[in-house]
């Protein structure tokens, strides 16, 4: 069962009449004023009435967009709104509002299977830690992590290499880049500080010493220690 948002001042019977034969969604409405948008409830997919006033029914979508929105957006039209829709609305997909049932719902999974898709491709998912990189953001165990840009790039690169250990002239090549000029310490610093931000998984980037830091999604313990060399 899909949660769809459907935007729109009109009854929802009025948009689309045929969604009220799909009872396997369950289907929630708001207005389409700023406060109603940012605070809408959780959802899979959105549909928006863009059958009048397209003008604001554009600037309703933007405005999805640039408040972050990830749930695919599909656009109510009427035949005479065909020649307005382009590619600057940002939507993934259009339905007549005569559209049936079928139709409608299919729609609607392959709207969302198609989201899914381009989610995973920008998700990195491993031993309890999220990263989504299309949003710069990350998460351990469901709780979000309050990282620095580098910290973020640091821990993007080590989990996209589980198990691979790297030095840390390697690490600020890869992350800070070659014109950077600092010393390797600061790499260590970078490792304490997400270690930290980690908590009882810190252990998640572990130490060869000698050598460098790897992220470790196994069970093995490595010593925390920083990886001074000789």
């Amino acid at each position: 069962m899909a949660q769809i948002l459907l935007i729109s001042s009109s009854p929802g019977e009025a948009v689309l009449p045929a969604l009220g034969l799909l009872s396997q969604h369950r289907v929630r409405q708001v207005t389409p004023e700023p406060a109603s948008l940012l605070n809408a409830p959780p959802r899979d997919l959105i549909l928006l009435d863009a059958r009048k006033e397209l003008a604001s029914s554009q600037a309703q979508a933007r405005m999805l967009l640039t408040t972050g929105s990830k749930a695919p957006l599909i656009l109510v039209v009427n035949e005479g709104g065909f020649a307005a829709m382009s590619a600057e609305w940002g939507a993934h997909d259009m339905v007549l509002d005569s559209a049936g049932p079928a139709e409608i719902d299919a729609r609607i999974r392959i709207a969302i299977q198609r989201s899914q898709r381009m989610v995973s491709k920008d998700t990195i998912s491993i031993a309890g830690v999220v990263i989504d990189e299309a949003s710069y953001s990350a998460k351990v165990n469901g709780a979000p992590l309050d990282l620095t840009y580098k910290e973020f790039e640091l821990l993007r690169f080590l989990t996209q290499h589980p198990g691979r250990v790297f030095t840390r002239e390697q690490l600020l090549s890869e992350v800070w880049g070659y014109d950077y000029f600092g010393g390797t310490r600061t790499v260590d610093v970078h490792v304490r500080r997400l270690r930290a931000k980690l908590g009882e998984l810190e252990g998640l980037i572990g130490t060869v010493r000698n050598v460098g830091y790897r992220f470790n999604p196994s069970s093995e313990d490595y010593d925390l220690e920083p990886a001074f060399e000789n």
